[in-house]
């Protein structure tokens, strides 16, 4: 049961969608967007270090894994902190469609910086996810771009640099505890380079909505084990379009529980294009 690839891709489906809906819930009432993103780290690493014993344990003994692995952590950080601001000022349903576009970066650097062959069908789905974005911000004759959705831009950007480095980087690791790394140390990152203190992280807590935190960090820190472990596990073509119907998920839930309603249709249109487009890269 525990090597069932499907298994892994349906509670991907439910956790990520948990996530994005609930994450979208902490950031109403946030104090500080830096401690906010470091309770949550903290807790989702904590969630995913009390499932180390249910997966095979390893760890690499090539120093090179772990230069390549403190790289990519650095720029996991400056991701994380710059999603929640974002989330905090767009819908749920609209951040899950702006987060595709680091697959549309990921084509890009393959043919710019590995040389990779240009494949037709791959830059067709590059340019619709790239569409349905425009379909989404596109309002009453002009392009609405604010500072959001640039920083929504740039985390897909330093998103992408931090999965070029940490390719295949969880195959020499038990995955529970790499995963754990990759939340708790961008945290601590977070902590020093904002000088965060621990009473403005527990302040997060007590102030915000506990229930929607817990919630949060609980489907973080296993919805990212629930992903690694499908492609671990199952065919990346099947996988990632599988993946991706998070997309018109979070429309459906945003719609019925955050009242997302706004350009309900393009929505729809844009997640549908989405969707084909991962099929389209991923064949």
């Amino acid at each position: 049961m525990l090597n069932n690839g499907i298994l892994y891709v349906l509670g991907y489906l439910v956790l990520a969608t948990a996530f994005t809906q609930f994450f979208k819930v902490t950031t109403k009432t946030l104090k500080n967007a830096g401690a906010l993103t470091i309770l949550l780290q903290l807790m989702a690493g904590m969630i995913a270090l009390i499932l180390c014993p249910f997966f095979e344990f390893k760890f690499s003994t090539d120093i090179n894994i772990y230069i390549m692995l403190g790289m990519s952590i650095i720029f996991y950080a400056i991701t994380d902190r710059m999603n929640t601001t974002v989330r905090s000022g767009i819908e749920a349903s609209t951040f899950s469609m702006l987060k595709q576009l680091s697959t549309t970066f990921m084509i890009v650097a393959g043919l710019l910086f590995f040389k990779e062959e240009f494949v037709l069908s791959k830059f067709i789905g590059a340019m619709l996810i790239i569409f349905s974005n425009i379909l989404i911000f596109y309002k009453k004759g002009k392009f609405k771009f604010d500072k959001y959705i640039l920083l929504g831009i740039l985390a897909n950007i330093t998103f992408t640099i931090a999965l070029f480095l940490d390719v295949n980087i969880s195959d020499n690791f038990n995955l529970p505890f790499y995963v754990a790394l990759t939340l708790i140390i961008p945290a601590l990152l977070i902590m020093i380079f904002e000088r965060i203190k621990p009473s403005q992280i527990k302040e997060e807590f007590v102030k915000g909505n506990k229930k929607a935190i817990i919630i949060t960090a609980i489907s973080w820190g296993v919805m990212i084990i629930a992903q690694l472990r499908a492609y671990q596990l199952g065919n990346v073509t099947i996988v990632a379009p599988l993946c991706a119907l998070t997309v018109i998920l979070n429309v459906i839930v945003g719609y019925l529980f955050l009242n997302e309603k706004d350009n309900l249709l393009r929505k729809i249109i844009s997640a549908i294009l989405i969707i084909i487009s991962i099929i389209l890269i991923k064949m």
